[in-house]
């Protein structure tokens, strides 16, 4: 028999040879299960299998055998392992004890909210509709080589909307690249900065243009970073002139970024500039059942016709509101129906549940009292748990409330996109794991419906 603590030494040895991206995307979903003397991994996909089966699983089975001592025998299987095939049982109902089945229009609570697992990241998992179908399109000609004239990409969106999930994509399936380089622009600030000051900049040159497909995500952060953008600009032309593949994502048009060098704004006008908009109805529903489904959790019918409805952002907003719906069945142990779905969307999108438009400073205002501390305290510097918590929920509260940009958002507090991002993103995180902080969401959402209530939704 197989020592159950094998995988995790092959993961180990794996995440050194192929890096963390080709790991995301490609070994992490894999599901290990000692099957006698061989080794059984289960695959989300035919796709997935066949990937893994194409770049990965000689260098697995090398992992394996160096980390088991001897050469063992490793099967692709798709689907779930036979551990995660058992279904949890569903909450006791009194005019029912037995569990009922599960079918489309009645799903039984999970014992913990599994959509919380992102899916890998790869073409086949994103789901196309008319709002995005030129960039992912180009996304995979660029990816397999197959893009002709296309060796540059600019992807343009808001927030939330899908532009990282198809440049990481790219990432993990592009055809020949052995030197991918995946950064954030402030990524490639930091970095360009510490090898200036360290008089190393001739080894920065060959990290950059040594790429075969460089990827920079958020390029609207460099205006006002004169020396970076230069850099930049001389990388990308001789990474173009190299024949490598670029790829820039940004919340707005090269034209639209103010500040930004003339140089590097004619080079990505130049790319091929291919804008994601909103979900439509169709591509919603399709993302909420493809979450959903991913978890091994079915929506009603009656109840995703509601998401669809009242949710009408970003993807990442559809997430949220999954992600609560599914926590809140588990936790509550009640089954998923329009009155849960209701309570739901109250929590994680107040305005899309009660039509009420709201300003940043108001949810501040909120905060700031619920809190007894001050609007002026919640925009300081100020790293205090008793400053810091309550800055992070009334991030989190005015994305939710207020139709604000994250940027806006962050002119609030004096803080910029990024940090707004990282704020809401650990509250969401905090919310699912720790039932203290969820009253308190609850009392602040209870507030700010008493307070704001009267206001409706303008024109």
């Amino acid at each position: 028999m197989l020592p159950p603590q094998l995988w995790n030494g092959v993961l180990r040895r794996l995440t050194s040879e192929i890096g963390t991206f080709a790991m995301e995307a490609w070994v992490h979903p894999l599901r290990a299960e000692a099957d006698g003397d061989a080794l059984c991994l289960y695959c989300p996909s035919v796709f997935h299998r066949e990937r893994v089966r194409q770049r990965l699983l000689e260098r697995i089975e090398r992992c394996v055998a160096a980390e088991a001592g001897r050469p063992v025998l490793v099967r692709l299987d798709v689907g779930a392992s036979p551990a995660h095939d058992v279904e949890p049982p569903a909450a006791p109902h009194a005019e029912s004890p037995a569990r009922p089945p599960r079918h489309a229009d009645a799903a039984a609570p999970p014992t913990s909210a599994p959509v919380q697992a992102a899916l890998p990241y790869s073409f086949d998992t994103f789901v196309v509709g008319p709002c995005n179908a030129l960039a992912r399109e180009a996304c995979v000609a660029l990816a397999a080589g197959r893009g002709g004239t296309l060796s540059s990409l600019y992807i343009t969106a808001a927030p939330g909307l899908g532009k990282t999930h198809l440049a990481r994509s790219v990432v993990a399936e592009a055809a020949g690249a052995s030197r991918a380089l995946y950064v954030s622009a402030e990524t490639f600030t930091s970095d360009f900065q510490s090898h200036v000051r360290g008089g190393r900049m001739e080894a920065f040159k060959r990290r950059y243009r040594g790429a075969d497909l460089l990827v920079v995500e958020d390029v609207q952060f460099l205006p006002g970073k004169k020396a970076t953008q230069l850099e930049l600009f001389h990388t990308i032309d001789y990474l173009r002139d190299s024949g490598a593949r670029l790829v820039f994502t940004a919340d707005r048009a090269p034209s639209e970024i103010p500040g930004l060098d003339p140089r590097l704004r004619s080079r990505w006008n130049g790319s091929l500039v291919a804008q994601i908009e909103p979900p439509d109805a169709q591509v919603r529903r399709t993302i909420l059942r493809t979450r959903a489904a991913a978890g091994g959790v079915r929506i009603p019918s009656e109840c995703l016709d509601l998401l669809v409805e009242r949710l009408r952002g970003s993807v990442r907003d559809l997430e949220g509101a999954l992600i609560q719906l599914v926590a809140t069945s588990a936790l509550l142990k009640r089954r998923i129906d329009r009155q849960l779905t209701e309570q739901a969307l109250r929590k994680v999108s107040p305005h899309a549940a009660a039509g009420r438009s709201v300003e940043p400073r108001d949810v501040v205002e909120v905060v700031a009292s619920f809190f007894q501390t001050t609007p002026a305290a919640l925009a300081s510097r100020s790293r205090r748990r008793d400053v810091l918590l309550p800055r992070q929920l009334a991030m989190y509260l005015a994305h939710r409330y207020t139709d604000a940009s994250l940027t806006e958002i962050g002119r609030a507090f004096d803080r910029d996109h990024p940090a707004v991002k990282n704020a809401i993103d650990r509250v969401e995180r905090a919310i699912l794991e720790r039932a203290p902080l969820r009253y308190q969401v609850e009392a602040l959402c209870a507030r700010l419906d008493e307070r704001l209530g009267g206001r409706r939704l303008g024109a």
